[in-house]
């Protein structure tokens, strides 16, 4: 059984996306009243996400992208809530027509939710309909982290990602799903390689398509790949995570302008898909309206605050320690814009990895950027455990 206490109210309640309209019309509403800000001359991205493009994709926001096309499509997938250890979760599970499917829950990170997911879906839960061996199939249960999108802000302190794997694993037991494999980028990743640790006799395996390279750096026989790893890792500590500083310190402060400016969370999710992306401006990288369809979600569930709290939590966790080492049979696909790509040497220290994947193509939002890859390679990875 979970580790998790039952909650007095462990029932599963059907979900369905149902924005009401006024609050469609007030984001409309509020991007005309934008009140934007200066920018200096021919400075591209060195200060930030630019004004011009900001101001482009705002207006597509405002004028092209159709929310309610969205939410259906959304809502085409079986969507339900529960509550575990007092904290509403919303999830997607989606079956699989085949009867020997592997149970697995996705988990997304920040800044995604479940509308990242849209495109593996359907290859992972119906191959057979997607030109793929039918013996692959899972059963496909998708959360959206405590304080993220539908399942609404957390509540009290402590969701750090130790306790939001053990709600997972609830959810699991609750689902019927006795063993089952995890798979997770971003946060989705820290989760999902947290419920190795916590309830390993419970998992197949873990897959994991973001695995930060830590390791001794006096190490003395690196390759230039490793070394330029590194130095990517070193890159982004010094001039790419402003983000996490503010929200694992101020999330509350950094929420008043999030939560009242739909402009303001357009650029603070939109300039990492800049960053983390391989190729061209965020919306090339990725779809647009998938990408719209994410900040949307933020924006009509205000979670822009309670999901950077996470943040907050995870530092005071020491989930950014020195990891733990994990018993569990794991699996790594490595995309060459991650933040910083894997090194299978220092990840060996702490994982039993058994699987190691490299991509010539793909970033950090890999379900969005490069859906066939992820696909084939977490069919691949688990098939040992069939």
């Amino acid at each position: 059984m979970s580790n998790q206490a039952e909650s007095p109210d462990a029932s599963i309640r059907p979900f369905r996306i149902d924005i009401p309209q006024a609050d469609v019309d007030d984001l409309r509403d509020r991007l005309v009243r934008t009140r934007w800000p200066d920018q200096l001359p021919g400075v591209g991205w060195d200060y930030g996400i630019p004004l011009d493009y900001v101001q482009e994709l705002a207006e597509y926001w405002r004028t092209g992208y159709d929310w309610r096309g969205h939410e259906r499509q959304l809502n085409e997938f079986p969507q339900f809530t529960t509550t575990i250890d007092g904290q509403n979760v919303h999830f997607l599970h989606v079956r699989s027509p085949e009867p020997g499917a592997l149970p697995l829950i996705i988990t997304h990170g920040w800044p995604g939710s479940v509308a990242e997911f849209m495109n593996v879906i359907g290859p992972l839960t119906d191959p057979r309909a997607h030109e793929g061996d039918p013996a692959d199939a899972f059963h496909l249960v998708v959360p959206s982290i405590p304080g993220y999108g539908f399942s609404g802000p957390t509540r009290e302190t402590g969701w750090n990602p130790r306790r939001i794997a053990r709600a997972w694993d609830e959810l699991m037991q609750r689902l019927g799903y006795r063993r089952y494999g995890a798979q997770g980028g971003d946060w989705g990743s820290s989760i999902s390689r947290e419920l190795g640790l916590v309830v390993p006799g419970h998992l197949f395996g873990v897959h994991l398509n973001m695995l930060f390279a830590q390791g001794p750096d006096d190490q003395p026989d690196l390759t230039d790949e490793e070394k330029a790893r590194l130095q990517r890792l070193r890159q982004f500590r010094m001039s790419g995570s402003g983000y996490g500083a503010i929200q694992s310190t101020r999330p509350q402060t950094l929420a008043y302008g999030l939560t009242d400016s739909p402009a303001g969370q357009l650029a603070w999710i939109t300039e990492k898909f800049g960053e983390w992306t391989d190729g061209g401006l965020p919306d090339e990288a990725v779809d647009r309206d998938q990408l719209l369809t994410n900040v949307t979600i933020y924006w009509l569930t205000a979670t822009a605050g309670s999901s950077a709290r996470l943040y907050y939590e995870a530092a005071r966790s020491r989930a950014w320690g020195a990891p733990e080492n994990s018993t569990v049979p794991t699996g790594v696909a490595v995309f060459p814009r991650e933040i910083a790509p894997a090194i299978r040497r220092f990840a060996e220290l702490s994982n039993n990895i058994v699987h190691w994947s490299e991509f010539d193509r793909g970033g950090h939002f890999a379900a969005m950027e490069a859906p066939d890859l992820l696909t084939g390679d977490v069919r691949e990875f688990f098939r040992r455990f069939r």
